[in-house]
């Protein structure tokens, strides 16, 4: 049988397929490391351009893993907005009927929002319209000063509308958890910081309670990130965002959970959770498990190289919009180690200066 010669068109076709083969392998993709300096490089360009809450957001991170002193001013942003916050409480927003005209304020815009997150909330709060001034802006500010080294200066002031309220009634209310999952666990940890009531252990058995393991796949997709984010964040609060060790003993249950759920995840859950499961585990120093492993493969390979950062789920770019996530992901890609920082005792050239209303605790 004679073999028919190759044409010159599937001659150049093979030359250039080969070509091509060659050329991606000769063009390394970007390692952890790698992946992490080049969103960090993005926001650092734009960062003093970004309101506030989101300039510290990012700034405060970074310095809680590098130390890094040229984060000093995102941080004094930071303490700057939780000043004017507490400023503003401690001044017009004290007694219960301004805190009901605060709140009501607040909660017409859940109102206005018609994503099934919006409309939870709205749905819920509107019963406990208080929650709104008391966990979701008070405690966070009290806290973030707590964690400086600072206290405001009406500080008393503040703990006793604190000790107004009964917060296991939103801790144990399943509905109140299946709207705000992640800013309850925040706010019970906020609680036992303060030295004020100390509500996680019935939190987190309303939690479960709220959430078993196998009704999963009876969750809408809201619903199950948001049981990924309260279980993420019960980490994240005992941990002070970043500043100590967790044990993995005291939370196996959610430890469990991820390791045998983690496929799921990858393919059910957004980025900027993906990150924060693989973190939680930074956080106990797990850093050789698993799972920490398939999160970073998944959050590199959501990077777009040519944007420098990781875009929504629905291909939006915008930097400010995405500071949360790709803060994340900047820490799982390039994890150093906690540190409780900064504050006013062991990092006095962070503080320079200290925001009116704020001052050092004793």
């Amino acid at each position: 049988m004679r073999i028919k010669p190759l044409s010159l068109a599937v001659l150049l076709s093979c030359s250039l397929t080969f070509a091509a083969q060659a050329s991606q392998e000769e063009v390394p993709l970007l390692d952890n490391t790698q992946s992490a300096q080049l969103i960090r490089s993005t926001y650092e360009q734009e960062l003093f351009t970004f309101p506030a809450f989101k300039e510290g957001h990012f700034g405060l991170r970074m310095y809680r893993q590098t130390l890094d002193e040229k984060y000093h001013a995102a941080i004094w942003t930071d303490m700057a907005q939780v000043a004017s916050r507490l400023n503003q409480f401690a001044n017009e927003v004290v007694e219960p009927e301004d805190i009901i005209l605060y709140s009501s304020q607040r909660l017409t815009t859940y109102q206005e929002k018609e994503t099934e997150r919006g409309q939870r909330r709205y749905t819920v709060t509107k019963h406990h319209p208080e929650y709104l001034y008391l966990g979701v802006d008070l405690l966070g500010a009290m806290a973030r000063a707590n964690e400086y080294g600072l206290k405001h200066k009406q500080d008393k002031t503040l703990r006793k509308i604190i000790r107004r309220y009964d917060f296991s009634r939103y801790v144990t209310d399943k509905e109140m958890i299946e709207a705000w999952a992640a800013q309850l666990a925040n706010q019970v940890y906020w609680l036992r910081q303060l030295g004020e009531q100390d509500v996680v252990e019935e939190f987190t058995q309303t939690f479960r309670d709220t959430y078993p393991d196998d009704k999963d796949k009876m969750l809408s997709a809201q619903q199950y990130w948001n049981k990924l984010y309260g279980m993420t964040h019960i980490i994240f609060a005992d941990s002070q965002y970043y500043q100590e060790r967790v044990s993995e003993k005291k939370h196996q249950w959610i430890y469990d959970y991820f390791r045998n759920n983690i496929d799921t995840i990858l393919l059910r859950a957004k980025e900027d959770v993906i990150a924060e499961v693989g973190i939680s585990f930074l956080l106990a120093g797990l850093d050789h498990d698993p799972v920490v492993k398939k999160t970073r493969q998944a959050i590199r390979h959501a990077i777009n190289a040519e944007k420098g950062m990781i875009p929504s789920v629905d291909g939006n770019f915008d930097l400010k919009y995405g500071e949360h996530r790709n803060v994340l992901a900047i820490m799982l890609l390039d994890w150093k180690r906690v540190h409780k920082a900064p504050t006013y005792q062991e990092h006095p050239e962070a503080f320079k200066s200290i925001p009116y209303g704020l001052m050092p605790k004793p």
